[in-house]
């Protein structure tokens, strides 16, 4: 990605991680077949966009989980950090919103 993204692992829990997140912008859409996402706001305004049309917005201190196979994109509104617990052997998989997932 672009310096306006660094994500990296800081612990790691049994087969869980936490992640520490700083971005600002746009990341690209994506889901994550088997391993659900907690993300929690530490500075800034966070967005995360659904598939379905939905925007959740989050502010320090606020949290979500973004349930397994949950076709996603997150937003930094300005420079934003958060962390972000999941399976460490989480897979990535980059998909078009536009397609029906077929999980």
């Amino acid at each position: 990605m672009s310096d306006a993204y660094r994500n990296q692992v800081i612990s790691q829990v049994n087969t869980s991680c936490l992640r520490l997140a700083v971005l600002a912008g746009d990341y690209p859409w994506h889901q994550h077949p088997r391993s659900d996402e907690l993300f929690l706001v530490m500075e800034g305004r966070f967005e995360i966009d659904l598939s379905d049309g939905r925007t959740l917005r989050l502010g320090p201190w606020q949290s979500v989980v973004v349930p397994a196979g949950t076709v996603h994109r997150t937003r930094g509104v300005g420079r934003t950090v958060n962390l972000c617990f999941e399976a460490l052997s989480a897979e990535t998989v980059f998909v078009d919103p536009m397609t029906p997932s077929t999980n």
